[in-house]
């Protein structure tokens, strides 16, 4: 029986992946299960899947889920109730697919426990990601990523030698607005932000895909899982999310990983690597779709994308400061305090001003992070004045 917590699980991830354990019960066991502050589906979880214990962010979501409830397993609260549950010696795997950075202490708390991880949660290795690896090397286990494009990378590259690698190209669907005029982005709106032409997410990285963003963290997850150099990493548009990943090798051969844009599949591939098990999903007929389109992608049209690129390439903590602006912009957004065309400016303002630390321990990170989000704060703010002042 193998024993698995999900810190997310009330999440786009967290329900796709109860959903293929649904199949598996017979060989798998929940430890915890842990939402930020949605106890209501929470609670219908816990009913469904009798976990040991449960783990609620929101610590006054967390009061009142322990008025209201009548489970008899352990209740913890805040990051600390998520960095134990990470670290439950019990653990035979942790879903980590909470969203933003507040996924990094429960991911290493759960390697500093010799535990595997199926990592959904970008902004980890995006934010930590020398100190993340170097844990998962240090305690000899693997980081097994959930995201469509890194697990099929993985399979890729399963049986060949990483010096034999020239490229790794990671696809992008281009998302809603790649086609809308760039004069016509200051019109977008939430509603249209968050109309994925092929796959279902949470709000925050749908808005990420939208502006390219999601594609640029993808690259900087992408050089810490594979240990590839910047320049060997690269995007491509692919309308139809059919293909994506590719991996070219050194004799010129490139193998591509293709499969219908459902995150059940990777999600099931991590949980039952290094074996595959059946999944009863749609099949890919390739004779329905017709034809598989590949373009480059636009920096000046979506410069999120470009920032992401730059942070990689200047490494220390810019991608950290990168992905707390980024972070706070989109919430401003998602909110409607700022303009979908303001994310980027917002995140490149920051990089702007902020101190740059070339090689930060897990404080500095941190502090970096805290930082970041301060001036988007307020930069958020300067902008939404300038929006609403007359003339």
């Amino acid at each position: 029986m193998r024993r698995i917590t999900i810190l997310g699980s009330t999440g786009s991830i967290g329900q796709q992946t109860l959903q293929v354990l649904e199949h598996w019960r017979h060989r798998v066991s929940i430890r915890y299960l842990a939402t930020n502050a949605n106890i209501e589906l929470l609670a219908q979880q816990v009913e469904r899947f009798q976990p040991v214990g449960v783990v609620i962010g929101d610590v006054q979501a967390c009061r009142e889920f322990q008025r209201r409830t009548t489970f008899s397993g352990r209740i913890l609260c805040g990051l600390e109730g998520l960095q134990e549950a990470a670290a439950d010696p019990e653990n035979d795997l942790v879903v980590v697919a909470l969203v933003g950075a507040q996924g990094i202490l429960p991911t290493l708390a759960a390697l500093q426990a010799a535990t595997p991880i199926a990592l959904a949660n970008k902004e980890v290795l995006v934010s930590a990601g020398a100190i993340v690896t170097e844990a998962a090397r240090r305690a000899g286990v693997p980081i097994l990523p959930i995201d469509s494009e890194h697990s099929a990378a993985l399979q890729c590259l399963i049986g060949e030698r990483r010096d034999t690698v020239e490229r790794l190209i990671l696809t992008a669907s281009g998302g809603p607005f790649r086609t809308l005029p760039k004069e016509r982005f200051a019109e977008i709106t939430v509603e249209q932000a968050l109309q994925h032409p092929n796959w279902r997410m949470g709000a925050k990285i749908t808005v990420d895909s939208a502006t390219l963003m999601n594609k640029g963290l993808e690259v900087i997850e992408a050089h810490w899982l594979f240990g590839l150099p910047p320049e060997r990493i690269q995007v491509l548009i692919h309308p139809q999310s059919i293909v994506h990943a590719l991996v070219e090798f050194c004799d010129g051969s490139v193998k591509a990983q293709l499969a219908m844009p459902d995150m059940r599949l990777p999600i099931a591939y991590a949980l039952s690597y290094p074996e595959r098990e059946p999944l009863a999903l749609p099949r890919l007929d390739l004779s329905a779709i017709g034809k598989l389109e590949f373009e480059a992608p636009d920096l000046e049209r979506f410069p999120c994308l470009r920032l992401a690129l730059e942070a990689l390439r200047a490494g220390g903590t810019h991608p950290a400061v990168l992905n707390a602006a980024n972070e706070a912009a989109v919430e401003a957004f998602l909110n409607g305090q700022l303009r979908f065309v303001d994310i980027p400016a917002v995140v490149e303002a920051v990089l702007e001003r902020m101190p740059v630390s070339t090689e930060p321990d897990l404080e500095a990170v941190l502090a970096a992070d805290a930082q970041a989000r301060r001036l988007a704060r307020i930069e958020i703010q300067r902008r939404r004045s300038g929006i609403l002042s007359p003339g």
